[in-house]
């Protein structure tokens, strides 16, 4: 793997620079990632600097998922199966809610 090339070391220097250890590369990381960047965009997560909801880039990372959903369909343990499922469902659901709201506003 690609990341087997590189190890994972805190930057030396003051506190700031400090680089956490990156988590592994699996699937249910992917998955979460996926779900975080959906939930960012659909507005669901507070931010400082925080923007307008982005539901392209919302509907974007729930059909990956999707497309995830169908391409690994029976190669998935049962908990990652279920973990990826949820995810899709929950994110459709609040896909619509969130811009129905924005509609009505």
């Amino acid at each position: 793997m690609m990341t087997d090339l590189f190890e994972n070391k805190p930057v030396e220097g003051d506190e700031d620079d400090f680089q956490p250890e990156l988590p592994p590369a699996d699937f249910d990381f992917l998955v979460y990632s996926l779900r975080l960047q959906a939930e960012l965009n659909l507005g669901l997560i507070p931010m400082e600097d925080r923007q307008e909801p982005d539901f392209d880039l919302a509907r974007h990372n729930i059909d990956l998922l999707a497309m995830l959903q169908e391409k690994t369909k029976g190669n998935l343990t049962l908990d990652e199966q279920q973990a990826l499922d949820n995810s899709v469902a929950e994110l459709r659901f609040r896909f619509v809610q969130h811009a129905q709201q924005a509609k009505a506003e």
